[in-house]
């Protein structure tokens, strides 16, 4: 079932990119009046950098994060079957310990 899947994954990745970019630009409006810097700029405070880009990348990890697990939920209700993991792997599992 994961390659039936592999299109659907990789809508849904670009599907929350652009919604991250989205959340980002309005997110960054309330913060600052002014474009966020991007690291190809060369005169940049590295403060609103590090802000910027903390930020921007939180939210896509988020979105996309959020979008794909959607998209395996539906593809999992429209064909029965899960893309993917059922839930982590334990400590157990991977044959290790914690100390």
């Amino acid at each position: 079932m994961g390659l039936l899947f592999k299109p659907v994954g990789i809508l849904a990745g670009l599907g929350g990119g652009l919604i991250a970019k989205k959340i980002f630009a309005a997110v960054w409006s309330a913060v600052d009046d002014q474009e966020p810097p991007q690291a190809e700029h060369r005169q940049v405070g590295l403060g609103r950098l590090t802000m910027a880009l903390a930020i921007e990348g939180a939210l896509f990890s988020v979105a996309r994060g959020l979008v794909d697990h959607g998209a395996r939920s539906m593809f999992a209700l429209l064909t029965g079957s899960w893309p993917g993991d059922e839930a982590p792997e334990t400590d157990d599992e991977e044959g290790g310990s914690n100390g």
